[in-house]
């Protein structure tokens, strides 16, 4: 009996342990252990934001929106209440801007904060961020149809003046014609000149001048021509006309087919037979979708780190760089491997101090990093790639910005010189410090890691 007793008290006993394991886990998921800072932007229209899209802090997901207070008046901005994670604080400066930004053209929307420079100070928290306004793509087709308009009165004007100038031109030229006639025939008091045989020599140098100026303009008249028939030729005004001709049926056509398109969803979208709208049944049916997607990644995550399925993802190698701090990554036996190919590269070699106390990469710096990458051979196309940042700035806070300045400008070189695919190509701010066993205490510059041990 006393058997019995001790095993159930055991079960009992490794229940409550795997639960109070999945509450720390499902609670580190959701980043409620995490220390946050709490930020503000006031945004003239949201643009699809809501309570619980993505912030994102220089491209690495920082947080979420918390809060939005609808103003009081058309004039007034809506104020969105911005919760971000702490150890990303330090790229917040005062002269960071918040932008709305999304995933391709029709993807996710969320909120950017762009990191400030390193000569600002760090941003309080409670504070309010410096925004701008976003710009849609109907606002585009405006300005752009105010162009080609535009465009079209300057090609007429220009017509226009061109025709003037070779009326001038013409009755130029037959004056000038006229008068050559009647010197040489004698008519007229210049005729009677040119019977002085004292006035005879000085006529006709004159007249040789006259003609040579005549001819002159001849060609620049024909010159003249020439344009205006190729103007016509190409029938440019006409094109213009055509192509706006173009826009505004392309446009007639654009708004036809959204009317039929939102009379055909407010069909499909009607009630059914119980009277529930299809609008909410597919809300229900998101909703449920997002529930089982959060819970299916929730025990994803704790088989990650489960005693015996931890093996098999990291032999796997189901890493996200965007949720490893860089703490974690400096304790990763699968990311520091002292047999993976590593690049180091110094910042004297890479990078140049612009006036404004930013950064850039320099001429020989892109040789370097194509060197480096040759050097690495094809396994750098068929393994996961990550760049490391360091900085040895005297802040601690200027490291982890600098640091992390340092290695995107690498990884848009990359991206824009060879065929990276995007989700093996990561960065991480690592300050000044490599991680250990790598033969370096501090660093200053880039590491490009292949990480061959993570397939």
């Amino acid at each position: 009996m006393p058997s019995r007793y001790f095993v159930v008290g055991l079960f009992i006993s490794a229940g409550l342990a795997l639960f109070t394991l999945g509450i720390f886990l499902i609670g580190n998921r959701h980043e409620a252990f995490s220390h946050h800072v709490l930020l503000y932007a006031n945004l003239p229209n949201l643009d699809g934001i809501e309570k619980g899209s993505k912030v994102q802090v220089s491209g690495m997901d920082a947080g979420q929106v918390t809060k939005i207070e609808v103003p009081a008046s058309p004039e007034s901005p809506f104020r969105v209440q911005m919760r971000i994670n702490e150890e990303l604080h330090g790229l917040v400066r005062t002269d960071s801007l918040v932008t709305v930004d999304t995933q391709g053209v029709v993807g996710e929307t969320f909120l950017t904060i762009h990191p400030g420079s390193s000569g600002a100070a760090e941003v309080p928290a409670n504070s309010t961020l410096q925004s701008k306004a976003p710009v849609s793509i109907s606002d585009l087709l405006t300005h752009g149809l105010d162009v080609m308009n535009d465009a079209d009165a300057t090609m007429k004007e220009v017509k226009g003046k061109l025709n003037t100038a070779l009326d001038g031109v013409t009755g130029t030229v037959g004056n000038a014609n006229d008068l050559l006639v009647g010197l040489k025939e004698g008519r007229g008091p210049a005729g009677m000149f040119l019977r002085d045989d004292k006035m005879a020599a000085q006529i006709r140098d004159t007249v040789s001048s006259v003609q040579s100026t005549t001819a002159t303009l001849n060609q620049a008249s024909a010159r003249v021509n020439g344009l205006v028939e190729d103007l016509e030729k190409h029938q440019l005004a006409q094109k213009l006309d055509d192509t706006m001709t173009q826009i505004h049926s392309a446009s007639t056509q654009a708004n036809i087919t959204l009317q039929e398109l939102h009379q055909s969803l407010g069909q499909a979208l009607g009630p059914d037979t119980n009277g529930v709208s299809a609008g909410l049944n597919i809300s229900e049916t998101l909703t449920n979708l997002n529930a089982a997607t959060g819970n299916m990644a929730e025990d994803t995550e704790a088989l990650k780190h489960n005693l015996f399925f931890k093996g098999f993802f990291d032999h796997r190698g189901y890493y996200n760089l965007t949720s490893m701090s860089p703490q974690d990554y400096r304790r990763n036996r699968l990311l520091v491997n002292s047999n993976d190919h590593r690049s180091w590269l110094p910042a004297d070699h890479l990078f140049q101090r612009e006036p404004d106390g930013s950064e850039v990469l320099t001429s020989e710096g892109r040789k370097v990093i194509d060197s480096a990458i040759a050097a690495s051979g094809d396994s750098v196309f068929r393994y996961p790639v990550v760049v490391e940042g360091y900085a040895d700035a005297a802040d601690p806070a200027d490291q982890l910005a600098l640091s992390y300045a340092r290695a995107q400008l690498v990884r848009v070189y990359l991206q824009a010189r060879f065929p990276f695919e995007a989700k093996r190509l990561g960065v991480m701010p690592l300050s000044a410090t490599p991680p250990p066993g790598l033969g370096h205490e501090s660093w200053s510059g880039v590491c490009v890691l292949v990480a061959m041990k993570m397939q």
